[in-house]
């Protein structure tokens, strides 16, 4: 009951802090919110088709039908929770972290190349943590687009200038060359060419000059001759891109994952044949369907409108991390923002790509859906890094 002055005098009463929440400049009302919304639905999402695509796979699952669907909640709920400690931090306390992020992921990968690494599916890409397998390529990435932001913001800061000297564009390429050197070591091409991207988009967002731009191009495509000619590559990557080339190839070897995703998409149609209803999926033809090929678990069960919902969602993360992107007010948040909107975008494409088998098997998950601890936490810190750029910019901006 209302007593002595009315609703007024009612509400002011209420706490400080309670009030602060709703206020013009608060931290909730700051966030963009369909950033985070846009990624949960997609790790929901991902929940759901993992579970299908496992819960009768014995041989993995131990007889619990529901062990990937609980590591997958579990993995999600941990990005989460990074989420938010890399939007607290802001981006001043990750830029005076960096140097120490980027020698802890160059030590991961360095431990992958040593008796520590450990073999899953035969690649040797992991080192295990507490029980839990990590991929140490996964936080490369991140630690690249924050050591290059670093790098070519303070040239062009120190310099008054508008955009990197060819000084800081070489020191930025070192940086980044270094770990992905040791990623394409492992060997793991998919993630080498993932962090290519990010180099060159965060390249294009400094404003350095095309030449720089062509250059590493042109050195792209001379360091992949020279890798084919070398025969670096193992024999199973070098089959992966001949499959590519030529499906009809080993329709029953290299290039039956491929094969059977394309048929359990083609099959879904408009509408899906029903979740948990999808024959390729039921019948386990799909192998690895839980993290590399779990787009076909949505074409298929939920057709051509539940996969275009989840590349809408993708397109949604992608769309808002531009905006923040466009919004800031540094040069350091935009380089950080452009190299994760580069990051995600490639990684969505060439997973959706090796579905449709319009790109090469890479092995790279698709962001926020497939099962995989590594990718699920690297996914959401860049949602986190994202929302700190966004707290720390002006409330005029």
């Amino acid at each position: 009951m209302l007593t002595g002055g009315g609703p007024s005098a009612y509400w002011s009463t209420r706490p400080a802090g309670w009030r602060s929440r709703l206020a013009p400049g608060s931290t909730l009302r700051r966030l963009d919110w369909p950033l985070p919304a846009a990624a949960l639905a997609l790790s929901v999402l991902g929940a759901v088709l993992v579970y299908s695509a496992t819960r009768g796979r014995t041989q993995l699952t131990g007889g619990n039908p529901y062990a990937f669907l609980q590591r997958h909640v579990i993995n999600t709920v941990i990005g989460v929770a990074l989420a938010a400690v890399a939007a607290r931090l802001g981006p001043r306390r990750l830029r005076d972290l960096t140097p120490a992020l980027y020698g802890l992921t160059l030590l991961m990968v360095l431990l992958v190349l040593t008796p520590v690494g450990a073999t899953i599916n035969g690649s040797r890409r992991w080192i295990i943590v507490a029980g839990m397998s990590i991929q140490p390529a996964e936080f490369v990435k991140v630690t690249i687009v924050l050591a290059m932001a670093v790098l070519l913001a303070t040239k062009v800061d120190a310099g008054d200038r508008q955009r990197p000297d060819a000084r800081g564009v070489v020191e930025a390429l070192a940086v980044a060359g270094v770990p992905a050197l040791l990623v394409l070591l492992t060997p793991d091409l998919g993630q080498f060419m993932g962090i290519g991207v990010i180099v060159l988009g965060v390249l294009l967002a400094s404003g350095a000059s095309a030449r720089w731009v062509a250059a590493l191009l042109a050195a792209g495509a001379l360091g992949a001759l020279a890798v084919w000619q070398l025969h670096l590559l193992d024999q199973y990557q070098v089959n992966r891109f001949a499959a590519f080339a030529d499906p009809a190839l080993d329709p029953s070897g290299v290039g039956y994952n491929t094969g059977q995703a394309r048929i359990a998409i083609g099959a879904g149609g408009l509408l899906g044949q029903g979740l948990f209803h999808g024959a390729q999926t039921t019948g386990q033809f799909v192998p690895e369907q839980q993290t590399d090929f779990v787009f076909s678990v949505a074409g298929e069960e939920l057709g051509f409108v539940g996969a275009g919902a989840l590349i809408v969602l993708l397109g949604v993360v992608l769309w808002r991390a531009l905006r923040i992107a466009r919004a800031c007010p540094d040069l350091y948040g935009t380089l950080v923002a452009a190299g994760i909107v580069a990051w995600l975008a490639f990684q969505a494409f060439e997973n959706i790509g090796m579905n449709l088998g319009i790109m090469p098997v890479t092995g790279l998950p698709l962001p926020f859906v497939s099962y995989g601890g590594s990718s699920m936490f690297a996914g959401w810190i860049a949602v986190g890094v994202l929302e700190g750029i966004r707290l720390r910019r002006p409330l005029s901006a």
